[in-house]
């Protein structure tokens, strides 16, 4: 596979420096001096990549491995051909995550996608009394409203709507086509493209003969160093706010309804949908296309297994699956039971159909 022209080399660290920086011991210090400019995986890696090695399992083309280093394990060093230095972290995702922001920094936020290198395209419309800081960059057609502040260093993708009164923090990202009404953005945030914030909340009052809307006049508010994947989105509240807590990471194709507040440095992956007024506590890991009902509370350190249906309070600090989501263990034991059951069934029709 050919190398990627989006993003190319860094120019490039001595191994001993990045060891350093990333937190890792480098295994033989004579390949100290040695340079390297990127990232690959083994089986594509060549002289100036490193490697990332996460355990034994991913070991069956290292032979052919012709990276200059590895992070890895003391504990997956051992089959690492000895010609490959080896960085040595307790927390290799980590070190892989740092040395890749270290060799690819640009990667790490949105850019420009029509060359401005700075300040306002002329193809975008952005009303008079907007407050703008220093090294803000709006590309073509971006629409900003009346009232909007922005930051210091924030990039505001082609396409991009941000209405009235909106006010968006230092040195974030906005991506292109993304929409943006009744929020409050913190610094640092990430909004991929296509991410739909402060829309109308879903609300609706029935009547013999109607289905009548419920006004949404509440807010989205966006905490500092947020990441919101592409086409995700996230509803404003009805009377009260949607908040979106400190660090946490929301991947695409995730919706949020109305009231929802979700706690700091949670991790919440694709497809999830979670319904109006939930609390969710800090440091909570909701997998792919989990459901989760309005109304209810989940605790802190709470981890839900993907595709679950969660229907209740959920205690902080354990692990649940299933639908309805019980404790892991519990759910684990039910699908190991229901095979067994089905296997049987399965066993006893085939010897009915052979006549035995």
């Amino acid at each position: 596979m050919q190398r990627s022209s989006f993003f190319p080399p860094h120019e490039g660290f001595p191994l001993i420096r990045l060891a350093e920086i990333i937190g890792a011991v480098l295994s033989d210090e004579s390949f100290g001096e040695i340079m390297v400019f990127s990232l690959s995986p083994i089986q594509r890696a060549v002289k100036g990549d490193i490697s990332y090695v996460v355990s034994r399992k991913f070991l069956d083309k290292i032979e052919m491995c012709k990276a200059s280093a590895i992070i890895c394990s003391s504990d997956v060093m051992p089959f690492i051909p000895r010609h490959i230095p080896c960085l040595l972290s307790d927390n290799p995702d980590l070190a892989f995550a740092v040395a890749g922001s270290l060799l690819y920094p640009k990667a790490m936020r949105l850019q420009p996608v029509s060359g401005l290198k700075e300040g306002i395209s002329p193809r975008a419309f952005v009303e008079k009394d907007v407050k703008l800081e220093k090294d803000i960059i709006i590309e073509p057609m971006a629409t900003i409203g009346s009232g909007v502040e922005i930051g210091s260093g924030t990039y505001i993708g082609p396409g991009s709507v941000v209405g009235s009164g909106v006010k968006i923090g230092r040195n974030c990202s906005i991506g292109a086509n993304v929409s943006i009404f009744s929020s409050f953005i913190g610094n640092d945030v990430i909004l991929h493209a296509g991410a739909r914030i402060g829309s109308d909340g879903f609300g609706y009052a029935r009547s013999a003969s109607k289905i009548h809307k419920i006004v949404q006049i509440g807010r989205v508010i966006i905490q500092d160093k947020v990441e919101i994947g592409a086409n995700s989105t996230i509803d404003r509240g009805t009377m009260d706010d949607t908040i979106i807590g400190e660090g946490t990471k929301i991947d695409n194709q995730v919706q949020i309804g109305h009231n929802v507040h979700i706690g700091m440095k949670c991790i919440i992956i694709s497809l999830v949908g979670i319904a109006g007024s939930t609390r969710i506590g800090d440091n909570v890991l909701i997998a792919g296309q989990c459901g989760i009902v309005g109304h209810i509370n989940i605790g802190d350190g709470v981890q839900i297994a993907a595709k679950s249906g969660v229907v209740r309070d959920l205690p902080a600090g354990k692990k649940y699956g299933g639908f309805p989501a019980r404790p892991i263990g519990e759910h684990l034991r039910d699908m190991a039971s229901i095979l067994s059951q089905s296997n049987k069934r399965y066993q006893e029709k085939m010897k009915e159909d052979n006549g035995q």
